[in-house]
Formats: C-alpha cells, sequence, structure tokens
C-alpha cells in the first residue's frame, strides 16, 4: 500500500477521510500533534525536552519532530502503510522528511491534495460542532454528518459545541494563510511527479472513492 501525505486546507475533510482509510486498509496514522503529547506523557528524555520547549512558548524544532515519526513508521501498524497527519507543513520538513526516508529506505509513497474552494470551505467550518468529551465533529447542515439529536452527540450524549476559530472572519484568516504555506510544497511535490489532486465533494463517500482509485491504481 502506498504511504499517504494529505495537503488539505481547513475543513477540506482529511480527518474524515483519513478515519475511513485507516478503517478500510489498517493504514497507520500518524499526527505529529499525537506524537508530542503521547512523548511528554510517557515523559521520555524527549517528552521532557518537548515540555520544556512548549512551557516556554517555544517551537518544537523539525529534528524533533523528524525523530518521533522515524520511530513511529518503524511501529507494526505501519508496516503496510501510514497517513501522515499535519506533517509536513514547510519546504524544509519535506526536503528532511525525504532525507529520514531515504535513511531508512522507505517509499515516500504519494501526496494527496484535498482541493476546495474558499466559499465551501467556510460554510463547512461555520457549521461544524464537536463534542467536548470524545472529539467527534458533526456538521449541522451535513445530511451524513448530523447527529441524530440535534445539539447532541451520538456517543457521549452531552451537548455539542462550536469551536472558537470557526467564525467567518477567524477562518478565512486560517484558510488564506495555509493556503499561502502549502503551494510551495504543492510544486515541490508536483515536480517530484508523486501529487495527486481529489475533490472535497459534498459526500465524502465520493470524496472517498477518489482516494481509493489512487490508493489502488
Amino acid at each position: 500500500m502506498k504511504n499517504i501525505i494529505f495537503l488539505a486546507p481547513p475543513a477540506a475533510g482529511k480527518g474524515t477521510l483519513s478515519e475511513m482509510l485507516v478503517e478500510k486498509y489498517g493504514y497507520g496514522h500518524i499526527s505529529t500533534g499525537d506524537l508530542l503529547r503521547n512523548e511528554i506523557k510517557k515523559q521520555t528524555d524527549l517528552g521532557k525536552k518537548v515540555e520544556s520547549l512548549m512551557k516556554d512558548g517555544k517551537f518544537v524544532s523539525d529534528d524533533i519532530i523528524i525523530e518521533l515519526i522515524s520511530k513511529r513508521i518503524m511501529e507494526s501498524d505501519c508496516e503496510n502503510g501510514y497517513i501522515l497527519d499535519g506533517f509536513p507543513r514547510t519546504l524544509v520538513q519535506a526536503e528532511k522528511y525525504d532525507e529520514m526516508l531515504n535513511k531508512l529506505g522507505k517509499n515516500l509513497g504519494v501526496v494527496i491534495y484535498i482541493d476546495i474552494d474558499k466559499q465551501t470551505a467556510m460554510k463547512r467550518a461555520c457549521s461544524r460542532i464537536t463534542c467536548p468529551k470524545c472529539g467527534r465533529i458533526y456538521n449541522k447542515y451535513s445530511n451524513e454528518m448530523k447527529p441524530k439529536h440535534d445539539g447532541m452527540c451520538d456517543d457521549c450524549k452531552v451537548s455539542l459545541i462550536q469551536r472558537a476559530d470557526d467564525s467567518e472572519e477567524t477562518f478565512a484568516k486560517r484558510f488564506d494563510e495555509y493556503v499561502q504555506k502549502t503551494m510551495p510544497l504543492y510544486d515541490y511535490y508536483k515536480n517530484k511527479g508523486v501529487l495527486k489532486t481529489i475533490k472535497a465533494y459534498e459526500s465524502k463517500y465520493d470524496t472517498f472513492n477518489e482516494a481509493v482509485k489512487i490508493i489502488e491504481g
């Protein structure tokens, strides 16, 4: 199976698509945020260093992130493929990741860009509601993602909330910033011949089917 990097603007549905692919293929799902939190929780030497940096409001270096990813992709659930979530975010990270793969003899796989226009993404984001307990995301206007009972999590039976940063003004800034930062990555992977583009359809199943064609093609 092909390893996957997703490039996706906010509200493009990357999280939902990742979950569906993990369920179908058994992919390892690698979130850099989760990796950092796990190291801190385990209080490893690296975790203590990360915790100290974060407490001081400093950025965690690319080298630390790469070290965590290199350990993670050697775990058993990544043997047949993995999805990278939230990485790389910059050209420097992409280049360091390539160097790491070369050292480990691993294949880059495929980079999938999820294409969504700003207005559609904004409508999705501003109608998004989340369970404060389990983190499950719902959408008030999507038949596929509506909760069974208005304003209530299907699993936890608690009231759903809207994220503070899912206002139109805040979202517009996030979207523009993402596109600006991501375009160099888009071009980088396009020039390497590994970039594929799929559309963020209204139905998550249509988007999923496009991704499956790429993975199995």
